[in-house]
């Protein structure tokens, strides 16, 4: 038998993923140089088309030509060895696929460092975890048009499929744009998690309400307009009970996120394009906070503020917080996609930001009904500058913004810490301000480093004595 696809690493998302090809038609080879990981990938897999490679040698000769290799191997150094260690086995038609969540940079270089070779290298950013891996992911593959070609049938096949039956799958761009568009998504998802944990917080310290009555909530908010994976997984975490204690699991959680690097990545690229990403970096930011947790129990006991609790009532309250979610979730959507737009320019990836918004719909974290009205925005104006400014969602903000800005000032009362929402809500703010006070900024800037200024009412650059005498 000619096996249509290897699979090097088989981890839990290696072997979903060669189980998900293999249930849509395709057989897989897998190779993994832990030989119990290829042993148990087998022993699931008992019954079906699959083999399990000993050797990369072995492993070439199963596959059909041009031979299609999926690493799924963790990002860095390991996709660097697992590369070294198939090289020698290669033949120039051959196609590497990078599936891990790799540094976008890297990828560029492996893309090089392929082509030198006359080989085809492929950084295919992959969403959904493991059951997403198992039963249909959102796949963005980035390098040659060609080798796309040649990736069509297996990943159309294997993708998550939206409700209008579309395959979240597309070709994204060259060299590096399918692992920058994978590390924006997860920057947009660290957003996203964030204003959910704030508003969490506003209703469970700040009107009091028990895990029961937060999962009632949130099941009523996936059925309207805030729908999506996270939204529906939050209702589901707040009915988990601990079978030891009776308490709600969530309940005993320690509050220390931790992270895998691709926000902070994604806050890092922001900065050197200079895109303002202001809730991303929030929810980055509040990860890292977390994880001073001595600290802060140490600083409970001596800085002071007030005690949360408020006499609004409750529904009403419930309310504006759904609102003021909606409004900073739009928010954070339009700082991602308008961070895609300016990476497109900067490194020519010549994104479609319509058709990644279309593939984000299933199968991915961050899937939301909000993405096909973000479609639908880059349908009607495909060069939209700021998803803020169609009008659909220009309407939605104003008609969400007295909550929002009630909801934030109410947190700010009672010292509930809602930095995702404060800083979507400036950053709203400041992209509507004809007229910012970064005039003083550069006016000190040529008073101490004569960096000199432009000026509002004549063509040219200036500079200014600042003080008498000099």
């Amino acid at each position: 038998m000619n096996y249509k696809i290897g699979v090097v690493g088989l981890g839990v998302m290696g072997r979903n993923l060669a189980l998900n090809m293999e249930r849509n038609g395709f057989p897989v080879a897998g190779y993994d140089l832990d030989a119990q990981k290829t042993n148990a990938w087998l022993a699931e897999s008992t019954g079906k088309a699959v083999l399990g490679a000993k050797t990369p040698d072995e492993l070439m000769s199963a596959l059909e030509e041009p031979r299609r290799l999926l690493l799924m191997v963790p990002a860095g150094a390991a996709v660097d060895s697992a590369i070294a260690h198939l090289l020698p086995y290669l033949k120039p038609s051959d196609i590497v696929i990078d599936g891990g969540n790799s540094h976008f940079m890297d990828t560029e270089r492996r893309v090089k460092e392929f082509e030198a070779r006359g080989m085809r290298f492929v950084g295919a950013g992959i969403s959904g975890g493991e059951e997403g891996a198992k039963w249909g992911p959102a796949i963005m593959p980035g390098g040659s048009p060609e080798s796309w070609l040649a990736l069509t049938p297996i990943f159309t096949a294997i993708a998550a499929k939206a409700e209008d039956g579309e395959p979240c799958v597309t070709y994204i761009g060259p060299r590096g744009a399918g692992h920058y568009v994978k590390m924006v998504h997860n920057g947009i998802e660290y957003g996203d998690m964030q204003l959910i944990a704030e508003a969490y917080d506003l209703l469970h310290r700040g009107l009091g309400l028990d895990a029961p009555t937060l999962s009632r909530i949130f099941s009523t908010w996936n059925e309207g307009r805030l729908k999506s994976y996270l939204i529906e997984i939050t209702a589901n975490i707040f009915k988990k009970v601990d079978g030891a204690t009776g308490l709600p699991v969530v309940d005993l959680i320690l509050d220390e996120a931790q992270q895998k690097g691709t926000g902070k990545w994604t806050s890092q690229n922001a900065l050197d394009i200079g895109a303002p990403i202001p809730t991303i970096n929030a929810g980055l930011v509040s990860r890292i906070i977390s994880a001073v947790k001595s600290e802060r129990v140490a600083a409970a006991k001596i800085l002071s503020g007030p005690v949360p609790g408020m006499n609004d009532d409750p529904a009403d309250f419930i309310d504006a917080v759904e609102h003021a979610l909606y409004a900073s979730k739009i928010t954070s959507y339009a700082q991602g996609l308008a961070m895609m737009k300016m990476a497109s320019t900067e490194y020519g990836y010549e994104l479609n930001l319509c058709e990644i918004a279309k593939i984000w719909r299933a199968g991915c974290v961050i899937r939301a009904s909000l993405l096909g009205d973000i479609m639908a925005a880059f349908e009607r104006n495909p060069q939209l500058v700021n998803l803020m400014l169609d009008p659909f969602f220009h309407q939605a903000l104003d008609a969400c913004q007295a909550d929002w800005r009630r909801v934030i000032q109410t947190a700010v009362g009672m010292g509930i810490p809602v930095p995702a929402m404060s800083e979507s809500l400036a950053y709203y703010d400041a992209y509507r301000s004809e007229r910012l006070p970064a005039n003083l900024t550069q006016a000190q800037r040529d008073y101490f480093g004569a960096h000199t200024y432009r000026r509002m009412d004549r063509d040219g650059v200036f500079h200014t004595q600042w003080e008498q005498g000099k």
